[in-house]
């Protein structure tokens, strides 16, 4: 009886390191790969789309508030010079007008910026859509088992991908920018 419990022990064993062997094995020969996400938004071709796009779409509405600021600040000018000589009804009609100019300057410049974020926010969330299949595919492509991002305290040089994606993504990019956007 105890030669049996000593040659299932024995088995029991040998099965638990020839399974320990198996997984160490494996884990070698998992590839492992790092992205940092944060720059590969900032460089890619489809995040300088993006914001051209945006600068394009918000520039004229920018222009116009600052010149709606810029008449702001001669009529502030103005009614700060001229008041010790104005009457008292004028002084009390421009201060009014300046007033409502600049709530109105105020309200216009808050919507442009809501306007911009939105939109903003819009890109990004396309962008990040779009960078996570281009991570997907060159990670299949290039035999990666596995691909992290936010949350790593620290990635070698080695599995830092990041580079070599940016670089793929670019080379894409003329073919990506004759594509008409949906």
């Amino acid at each position: 009886m105890k030669h049996m419990s000593r040659t299932i022990l024995s088995f029991a064993l040998v099965a638990v390191l020839a399974t320990a062997t198996a997984a160490v094995a494996e884990a070698q020969a998992l590839k492992i790969g790092f992205v940092n996400f944060g720059r590969l938004l900032e460089e890619s071709p489809q995040a300088k789309a993006a914001q051209a796009a945006l600068e394009g779409e918000f520039l004229p509405r920018q222009r116009d508030v600052a010149a709606q600021r810029k008449a702001l600040q001669e009529k502030v000018d103005k009614l700060q010079k001229e008041a010790a000589v104005m009457s008292e009804a004028d002084r009390l009609r421009n201060e009014r007008e300046v007033r409502d100019l600049e709530l109105n300057v105020n309200r216009r410049f808050n919507e442009l910026q809501e306007d911009l974020n939105l939109r903003r926010n819009e890109e990004v969330g396309r962008m990040q859509r779009a960078l996570l299949q281009e991570v997907q595919a060159y990670a299949r492509a290039n035999g990666y088992q596995l691909v992290v991002s936010d949350g790593v305290l620290f990635a070698a040089e080695g599995i830092d991908i990041t580079p070599q994606l940016v670089a793929a993504i670019k080379a894409k990019a003329p073919a990506a920018a004759t594509t008409p956007k949906p």
